[in-house]
């Protein structure tokens, strides 16, 4: 008999739950570390929910992959849109025995990730960065700097005086 650990139970029962508020309490009974005014949407997937660290106002989109094996921070008022792929654990290409590596993924304050992008293992995200739509980010992003491409490089900068919060209220249903 196989038993289902924290995250598989989130991935398999829980992100059908049609109640935000529901779903953000079971969150934080399996382990995660979820600020009461952060939003998740349905049908996120989840590794390791125990080593995943969300801060006030941040919405996360639907579809989105969380990988916390390696250690997932994500600041505060962040808007990760749908689709959106954030990976902590790789693999050794040139290793005899292909073993696996994990590393943290930091995301800091005001960070916008468009949807379907894709964050590798021990990217840090500084505060004010935008990443486009469809971008890989392999390296680290600096401060207010708007990322976009595959790989991602640096498109132009973005005005430091940002003053905003996130102020995202789910419906019921998502």
């Amino acid at each position: 008999m196989m038993l289902l650990n924290s995250s598989d139970f989130c991935n398999f029962f829980i992100n059908w739950i049609p109640s935000p508020r529901l779903r953000k309490y079971v969150y934080r009974i399996l382990g995660m570390k979820i600020h009461p005014t952060a939003h998740i949407m349905r049908n996120c997937i989840f590794l390791d929910i125990k080593k995943i660290i969300i801060k006030e106002r941040s919405i996360i989109g639907h579809n989105c992959l969380l990988d916390g094996r390696g250690f997932l921070y994500i600041g505060r008022d962040v808007n990760i849109s749908s689709f959106t792929k954030i990976i902590t654990a790789t693999h050794l290409v040139d290793d005899p025995q292909f073993r696996g590596k994990a590393l943290p993924v930091i995301i800091e304050d005001n960070v916008w990730i468009a949807t379907s992008s894709i964050i590798l293992p021990g990217v840090r995200i500084k505060k004010g960065a935008v990443v486009g739509a469809g971008s890989v980010v392999t390296k680290d992003v600096e401060e207010f700097c708007v990322v976009a491409g595959v790989p991602a490089r640096i498109i132009k900068k973005r005005n430091p005086h940002l003053n905003y919060q996130l102020h995202s209220k789910p419906s019921r249903f998502l």
